[in-house]
């Protein structure tokens, strides 16, 4: 094992496959001759040249467009947004053209290009710059969407969506890039679609994933020391879902916390509670809590932003709640 930054497994990715690979490239704002926003592709410019590491302007529509169309025709791009709350812009071209051409084409066309950047909160960027975006991608058929926590995790997954025939929405986190994390020497990949077990434990089930489920270990640290014991899964792939994991956890220990940074209404969570009930319902000794940031733009205010976002003493809260006591 070696020890690397978010930032540093998530160009090795990159960097692995290229060399791999000609058809491989990356776009983006700032990728190349800055060394990337997040310096997640330092020295990549030097290696591969600028036909293969590309600045963009910025329009967001433009290059997610070119993305796409070089992937219908043999490349397989990677497309960095400098936040996915651009992504918005450029919307169209994912939503009507990535997710949907092998379809509408009869299967004449495959789209395997992944659209990278960090989601959700990241300090005080406030409402516009803070949103998380997971479960609008995930809404639609033939997107893959995958959120790592952890360098090794987002190596691992990255090499999986860059060999994906599929489009994938790949995201990543500002606050996580300078996380250091063990990362396997040589080569390996993780399926996509494949939960882990973080933590083991018999009481309850907590589920998260991305950067918010430092926050349930933050939690199950200090319920260990009340002799409560917290089973951790981490999703790493928001779709396509490994619901075997999450039902065969929820079995052991009747009752689940979901723990998401995203607004309440519609959400990764409601998806998870629904098959729950639907497929292990007599298995549950007490009601789902999901937890969520509050119903409301993000603010920009650092007090508030604090009450927004949900914590591990909101954990810490809905486990005892599940648990009664």
């Amino acid at each position: 094992m070696k020890t690397l930054q978010f930032r540093e497994a998530i160009k090795e990715a990159m960097t692995e496959e290229m060399r791999k690979d000609d058809s491989i490239y990356l776009m983006g704002e700032e990728v190349a001759e800055y060394n990337g926003a997040y310096k997640a592709s330092k020295g990549m410019l030097d290696e591969f040249g600028p036909e293969r590491v590309l600045d963009t302007p910025i329009s967001e529509l433009g290059f997610a467009g070119i993305g796409v169309g070089s992937a219908m025709i043999g490349n397989r791009p990677i497309i960095e947004f400098m936040t996915f709350n651009f992504s918005l812009v450029g919307i169209d071209q994912i939503i009507n053209n990535a997710a949907k051409i092998r379809q509408m084409s009869g299967g004449q066309f495959a789209c395997p290009i992944v659209f990278r950047g960090p989601t959700a909160s990241a300090g005080q960027l406030a409402a516009t710059h803070s949103q998380a975006f997971e479960s609008w991608y995930a809404n639609c058929p033939g997107l893959k969407v995958v959120v790592p926590s952890n360098p090794a995790d987002a190596k691992g997954l990255l090499k999986s969506a860059i060999r994906d025939d599929d489009p994938v929405i790949f995201m990543e986190s500002e606050q996580m890039y300078g996380d250091k994390g063990e990362v396997p020497e040589g080569e390996y990949t993780i399926p996509l679609g494949v939960a882990e077990i973080k933590r083991e434990g018999t009481d309850v089930t907590i589920i998260s994933f991305g950067k918010i489920i430092k926050e349930a270990y933050k939690a199950a640290d200090e319920l260990e020391k009340e002799g409560i014991s917290c089973e951790i899964i981490d999703l790493r792939t928001v779709r396509p879902m490994d619901h075997d994991a999450i039902l065969n956890s929820v079995k052991k220990t009747n009752r689940m916390v979901i723990l998401e940074e995203a607004w309440p209404f519609g959400n990764v969570a409601t998806e998870i509670i629904y098959h729950v009930q639907d497929k292990a319902f007599d298995y549950l000794d007490a009601p789902i809590v999901k937890l969520n940031t509050a119903d409301t733009p993000a603010p920009y205010s650092p007090v508030l932003l604090a009450e927004w976002l949900p914590n591990s003493n909101d954990v810490i809260k809905a486990v005892k709640k599940v648990l009664y006591k």
